[in-house]
């Protein structure tokens, strides 16, 4: 008797890597359910920097403009020293953009308005978060999940295909699988609140005893507010007062000024920092993903893109799996995307002892654009010889221009759910479902206008890029016999069925 699915996969936890994993599902036409177990959003900034790669995602996502029309650029820093002068930096580069990476500074945004701006765009797709819905247990065999949930009404019993815990460092999914969180504990505690306050200018971000973790404080506008977001340690013991008074009190002890005042707290929380890492991703039709497998430093504002990115690597995997591929397709999910979290630990660990030392820099490093996946088994190894993009590599942006004359880019040919094979010249390929095949050079339908296409991809006459639907090179071939017998077994893996009219 075949199982009775009420849904493909159910995500627990909305936050935004629960958040991005439900609009990839969405716009692919898989049956899911999201919930939460708080019963109204998460309403705090804690993490509110947007990073170069984040900002790729968002914009394949159709978000992208919202989100810079609700947050803003980071300001510069006034350091101030003791004698109440200040020096003025930035805290990372601000380089200009370029055709193949067309977004090189952070974004500032509060976290809230940031899921905001998601929910509305699964909204658009037709489905809604459930808030007010715990997942209380769950059981799993080899054809599915079965998940008990308690709502504020009932409790429920609802069987899918896969499970998806996206429930935060404290994640019920991941201690239920049993599966182990190690890492350390940094020896830091810190408080993080948004407040409305009086007395210093929305232009800059404000930082005081930079490198004293006793007395330092950081007060930053959050943009797209009226708020400010207060940052600094605290003890490692005892309460730590986060009223309005209690917060007042902390900024004049620490400022020596007497004009900064709180009028509100919005939102408040102390914590204590730590690294750790999930040992698995995945315990077989169950995957962990955002802060569920790793947590880590705010240092370097890497864990939300981390988690967006996460899912963003998972949802087109399901979605494929689902569709018919291989279900080795979700192995590479942890394989991938694991090493990255580690590397990821690192540098926001290096970060945070920087901090210490108030020698704090960021640069390229935490932009996230130099992530890549050259020994997944989902690439297709390209030639050694190669000195353009190769397999594994984050697929560059380029501007181009439609046989019609009108200009395009690279993105918007990328931008959905669909793979993408740009093919330079006229090889053969025979369509397919999902894929979106673009030739370029004489008789194509996109023209590399300004030869920006050639200077980043370094495609040679009859070679062809295959693009994966998150934005990453899975195969450079040739489409000579052996090359377009490689590429049809890739997309056969991948789900890919072949077109009707190939098949005549």
């Amino acid at each position: 008797m075949a199982d009775d699915f009420a849904a493909d996969v159910l995500v627990c936890g909305a936050g935004a890597a629960g958040l991005t994993l439900a609009i990839e599902l969405a716009r692919r036409g898989v049956s899911f359910r999201l919930i939460d177990k708080t019963v109204e959003p998460f309403y705090g900034s804690r993490g509110k920097g947007i990073q170069p790669r984040t900002q790729e995602v968002f914009e394949d996502l159709g978000i992208l403009d919202k989100v810079f029309a609700a947050g803003s650029i980071y300001p510069m820093m006034r350091d101030y020293r003791p004698d109440g002068s200040f020096v003025e930096k930035d805290l990372g580069e601000r380089p200009e953009p370029s055709p193949a990476e067309p977004y090189h500074i952070p974004l500032m945004i509060s976290q809230f308005m940031t899921e905001r701006i998601m929910r509305e765009r699964l909204t658009e797709l037709g489905r809604q978060v459930e808030f007010g819905c715990a997942l209380v247990g769950f059981e799993q065999d080899g054809n599915g999940v079965t998940a008990r949930l308690s709502g504020p009404d009932r409790e429920e019993t609802f069987r899918v295909r896969y499970l998806v815990g996206a429930d935060g460092g404290r994640s019920f999914v991941r201690g239920a699988l049993g599966v182990d969180f190690p890492g350390k504990t940094l020896g830091v505690r810190a408080m993080v609140a948004d407040v409305a306050l009086t007395g210093l200018d929305r232009g800059w971000w404000h930082q005081f005893n930079d490198g004293d973790m006793q007395w330092m404080i950081s007060i930053c506008p959050l943009g797209g507010t009226d708020l400010f977001q207060l940052q600094g340690p605290v003890p490692q013991e005892g309460e730590v007062d986060l009223s309005a008074e209690g917060l007042q009190q902390m900024i004049a002890e620490r400022t020596e000024r007497s004009d900064v005042r709180v009028q509100s707290v919005s939102w408040a929380s102390a914590y204590a920092m730590n690294a750790r890492l999930a040992e698995r991703y995945r315990v077989g039709r169950v995957f962990l993903t955002g802060d569920a497998a790793h947590i880590h430093p705010p240092t370097g504002g890497q864990g939300l893109n981390t988690s967006v990115q996460d899912a963003y690597n998972l949802g087109w995997k399901l979605a494929a799996v689902l569709r018919g591929a291989s279900d080795d397709l979700l192995d590479s999910y942890e394989s991938e995307r694991r090493p990255v979290a580690e590397a990821m630990l690192g540098l926001s660990t290096r970060l945070l002892d920087a901090g210490k030392r108030g020698e704090i820099k960021r640069g390229r490093e935490v932009w996230q654009l130099d992530i890549g996946y050259p020994n997944s088994p989902v690439s297709v190894e390209s030639p050694s010889h190669r000195d353009g993009v190769r397999a594994g590599d984050r697929a560059p942006d380029a501007p181009v221009a439609g046989a019609a004359g009108q200009p395009s880019r690279l993105f918007q040919l990328f931008r959905g759910p669909h793979w993408t094979l740009l093919v330079n010249g006229q090889g053969a390929v025979a369509p397919r479902t999902g894929l979106h095949i673009h030739r370029l050079g004489e008789k194509g339908d996109i023209v590399d206008a300004w030869d920006h296409v050639d200077a980043t991809y370094e495609l040679a006459p009859g070679e062809c890029v295959l693009v994966r639907p998150d934005g990453y090179v899975a195969a450079v071939l040739p489409l000579g016999p052996a090359g377009s017998a490689e590429l049809e077994t890739c997309l056969d893996r991948m789900g890919l069925p072949a077109h009707w009219e190939a098949q005549q």
